[in-house]
């Protein structure tokens, strides 16, 4: 093997590091060291980084480390001091521009582990006065990773960083549409309007049953997150290397993992089998397959409601999206339905996210995973994106929405599947031949089957109630619920 090459001054504006591989050129401006230099070299693939939530969870881990080993007297208190400050201000975002590694390097992530703990050795070293890149008089590995190995620490960091993404962003993000559609719901209750299947004319619903049915798909999705958080509430942290926990005191893991709960408020634990922890990435494979089942109901919900409010004039147009921005260079006045559309771009992005992930939960060879940083980088992604774009959308779109009542209503009496609700008084086969002859002659089944005498004119009446339609009742006469959750 080559040796990396040795390099005995330092360039303009760098200083000269060693890692265990010989000495290293780093911007002396910089906070990282040695081994995050040679990882910007190995990897200028992307320009991808790590989110803010993950480089808080990393400073998370580290500060909740110095605290536990300064309790043990393992750390001097005014190292453990300075370690814990550095953490602190990489958890609350002043050293983001330092964390500079790719997200395509190490499948551990060991260099995102390194790089921290670089930034908050060197940090750490300036609040003591010391020179930046000395590890005097604070080591980044025999100090700041203390207890840890990046093979516990990167599953950790991603679990936490979920978990708080979910239980801050996205959960209230769906629950706001969620009440948002079922508020809807409940003002389009009285109006009637067509149903469609198969995108064919089919019996009559009410305009609040449809948007009931989105309240209760976006319902439906906060529980399915909400299940994959338990699995996320498990750490890794304490597995080290392999899962055996060579070199973490079993107490340091216990109030490390009590600390990072008591910081985030959220109920983390240890994860019950640490080989599990470092050797798949099922949570997240779980997590990311809850997020893929959200994205179909908001990609569906988008989708009618663009089409439900397509037109103006010659489209189905039953409802009336709030006008935003216009929609077209070169046609005057015309007006697109610019959030649903974004909303369908964000699932599309969502499902494919879920593609790579699940790719990468299959790449746990033998101890560990070696897809962690793209895994967390398209799970974080999904979360993030997918909270903006509901919060956005149902503040801008749903919330705007008004009814079309005249539009709803005067398709009614123009479907033939009206004859449906004559079939269990006719049979089958004489209300099919009153649709044909409905379709054949432009007439109304009302028409068609007043003219027949059918039905005395007062039963044919209520039986051709297209409202009466819409709430035949189900078992114990309960209504349906608009609106879920």
């Amino acid at each position: 093997m080559a040796k990396p090459t040795q390099t005995t001054r330092p360039a303009a504006g760098f200083r000269v590091e060693s890692d265990s591989m010989g000495q290293v050129n780093v911007p002396a401006s910089a906070y990282y060291g040695a081994q995050t230099q040679r990882a910007v070299d190995n990897f200028p693939i992307s320009g991808l980084r790590f989110p803010r939530r993950f480089i808080r969870a990393m400073g998370l881990i580290k500060r909740s480390a110095a605290e536990v080993n300064l309790k043990a007297r393992q750390l001097e208190p005014k190292l453990a001091d300075a370690i814990v400050q550095a953490a602190t201000e990489v958890m609350d975002g002043k050293w983001d521009g330092e964390f500079v590694v790719d997200i395509f390097q190490t499948g551990s992530g060991t260099s995102t582990n390194m790089n921290t703990n670089e930034v908050i050795s060197n940090r750490a070293i300036e609040i003591l006065g010391g020179e930046i890149g000395s590890k005097k008089p604070v080591h980044p590995n025999d100090h700041v990773n203390m207890g840890q190995s990046s093979n516990d620490v990167i599953p950790t960091a991603i679990h936490i960083a979920a978990l708080e993404a979910i239980d801050k962003d996205l959960v209230p993000a769906l629950e706001t549409l969620r009440k948002a559609l079922a508020d809807k719901a409940k003002a389009f209750d009285k109006i009637v309007k067509i149903g469609r299947t198969h995108l064919q004319d089919a019996v009559p619903v009410r305009l609040g049953q449809e948007f009931g049915g989105y309240a209760t798909m976006v319902a439906h999705g906060i529980d399915r997150v909400k299940d994959a958080e338990k699995r996320l509430a498990e750490l890794a942290l304490g597995g080290t290397a392999v899962g055996t926990g060579l070199n973490a005191d079993p107490q340091f893991v216990k109030q490390v993992v009590k600390r990072i709960s008591e910081a985030t408020g959220l109920p983390f634990r240890e994860a019950d089998n640490k080989f599990e922890a470092l050797a798949t990435k099922d949570a997240v494979v779980e997590a990311s397959g809850a997020l893929k089942t959200v994205a179909c109901s908001l990609m569906k919900i988008a989708n009618d409601i663009r089409w439900l409010g397509s037109g103006p004039r010659c489209g189905i147009g039953e409802i009336k999206l709030p006008d935003l921005q216009p929609g077209s260079s070169i046609m005057p006045g015309k007006v697109n339905p610019v959030l649903p559309e974004a909303l369908t771009m964000v699932a599309a992005q969502v499902i494919g996210n879920d593609v790579t992930v699940t790719v990468g939960g299959q790449a746990g060879n033998f101890e560990l995973n070696v897809m962690k940083p793209v895994m967390a980088y398209n799970l974080l992604q999904s979360i993030e994106i997918m909270s903006k774009a509901c919060v956005v959308f149902t503040e801008r779109c749903v919330k705007g929405i008004e009814a079309d009542v005249k539009k709803c209503e005067e398709s009614i009496e123009k479907s033939l599947a009206m004859c449906t609700a004559l079939a269990p008084h006719i049979g089958y086969d004489a209300a099919a031949k009153i649709a044909k002859e409905a379709f054949s002659t432009g007439k109304t089944v009302r028409e068609i089957a007043t003219a027949k005498k059918i039905l005395p004119p007062e039963r044919l009446k209520e039986v051709l109630d297209p409202m009466a339609m819409t709430n035949p009742g189900v078992p114990g006469g309960k209504k349906i619920p608009l609106g879920g959750g």
